[in-house]
């Protein structure tokens, strides 16, 4: 059998119509066992009752007690000799002499009617005994059949319950195979079948993470490395002509171990979102780390011409991932510098607030369209195409920002500040259990 639904229903309807018919052969051999216990008591006080009458009162008394006999129980009766000479009418009913029992025990059959002979214990007599036949099989074929159907039923509606939701796991597993990362199974049940579908989803689930991080990992690498390679390639012409070729090294040297970094935390990142448990924390003094962040921006705030100005008053000490904390604030800050309008300032705060640290960076730029502010942390979005690519940016720095933030349970958000554009991100002092 091709489907496992066919194979639920013939076996099902096998076994229960195998065991119906056990129970039916049963009973029927028990029922009948005593019933003919009960006709052999009864003919044998018959026989005694018509012998004991038929040798005081003669053949007359003899028939009116037959006749009485015959109202009163189903079946006719006839008392006859040794020979199977009728007493009463003097008929020969020796064809009805000897009778016996069929293979299942019941009494065989003459013209359509039952015969039972029962001989007296001298053998002179035989009372024999002719009756309808009882219910015999063929007669609940019909009720046999409606049985067997509704089991047949049954047993396609248990299948159907078992094998449907099968097929849509495997619908899923097909989807999912072929390329359909969000397939999953919706199922509430809470036996073996419930079990597999919350198993397969939490493996979807897993696999999903995995592959996405590691095409965001793809797409991150080919975005975060244009900027210090930028900042690299710029380093090597300064030196060309710098006074003091040492500072000038120190800067190349600066560059590529920040290089190093950036690729090393681009893999955490990855590895913090795949699995949250791996994300390595430490206390991170954010003021020390943002005056940092916003030494390294000098020298490609000053080539645009854009003064960057810093108010820190935050003592705080935070748990976190400082790789991870740098990306989210460096990616903000060179994201203003970016779309700062020459001449003007970029402005970074920050500061205690109730139990978190708040950095604030805003510039003077022409902001984003408020229509727009939802989509700001997306993947690859850029508020003006030609210009973003202008300006090297591909739509990942903010997107970036905002998923290391996540990782430390902290949150970003965006506004325009008219004029400019200001971006806050918020970080609890204590992130030990990121998500």
């Amino acid at each position: 059998m091709k489907t496992l639904k066919l194979r639920i229903v013939v076996t099902f309807t096998l076994a229960l119509i195998g065991s119906s018919l056990a129970m039916l052969w049963v009973s029927a051999s028990i029922t009948h066992r005593f019933t003919i216990e009960f006709f052999e008591g009864s003919m044998k006080l018959q026989l005694q009752q018509a012998q004991k009458i038929h040798e005081g009162g003669g053949p007359g008394r003899l028939a009116e007690y037959l006749e009485e006999t015959d109202a009163a129980l189903t079946g006719k009766r006839y008392f006859t000799d040794a020979s199977g000479r009728d007493l009463v009418s003097g008929v020969d009913r020796s064809n009805y002499l000897p009778t016996g029992f069929d293979l299942l025990g019941f009494a065989k059959q003459k013209d359509g009617q039952e015969i039972m002979v029962r001989p007296s214990l001298d053998g002179q007599y035989h009372l024999v005994v002719t009756a309808p036949p009882p219910l015999r099989f063929g007669s609940f074929l019909p009720y046999f059949f409606a049985v067997a159907i509704a089991i047949a039923l049954l047993g396609w509606t248990l299948s159907a319950g078992i094998v449907s939701p099968l097929h849509r796991i495997a619908n899923a597993v097909d989807r999912f195979g072929r390329g359909d990362l969000s397939a999953r199974v919706a199922s509430d049940r809470k036996d073996e079948i419930g079990n597999l579908a919350r198993s397969f989803n939490a493996m979807a689930d897993r696999i999903q993470t995995l592959l996405t991080a590691e095409r965001r990992l793809l797409q991150d690498v080919s975005h975060e490395l244009r900027s210090p390679l930028s900042r690299l390639s710029l380093a090597f012409e300064l030196m060309k002509d710098a006074s003091d070729s040492e500072a000038a090294v120190s800067r190349v040297r600066r560059e590529i171990n920040r290089l190093s970094q950036l690729v090393a935390t681009l893999l955490e990142v990855n590895r913090s979102e795949s699995d949250p448990s791996s994300m390595r924390t430490q206390p991170v003094p954010v003021a020390s780390l943002t005056e940092e962040i916003v030494d390294d921006s000098g020298g490609e705030a000053e080539v645009r011409n854009i003064r960057i100005e810093n108010q820190i008053h935050c003592s705080t000490v935070v748990e976190g991932d400082p790789e991870l904390l740098r990306r989210a604030i460096e990616n903000v800050l060179r994201n203003a510098i970016r779309f700062a309008p020459a001449g003007s300032c970029v402005q970074v705060r920050v500061h205690d607030s109730n139990g978190r640290v708040k950095i604030l960076v805003r510039d003077y730029g022409p902001g984003v369209p408020e229509n727009l502010l939802g989509r700001i942390f997306d993947p690859f979005f850029r508020v003006d195409e030609s210009r973003d690519s202008a300006a090297g940016g591909v739509g990942l720095g903010l997107s970036i920002a905002r998923r290391a933030v996540l990782l430390h349970q902290g949150e970003i958000t965006a506004r325009n500040a008219a004029p400019g554009f200001q971006v806050s991100i918020t970080i609890p002092v204590s992130a030990r259990d990121p998500l």
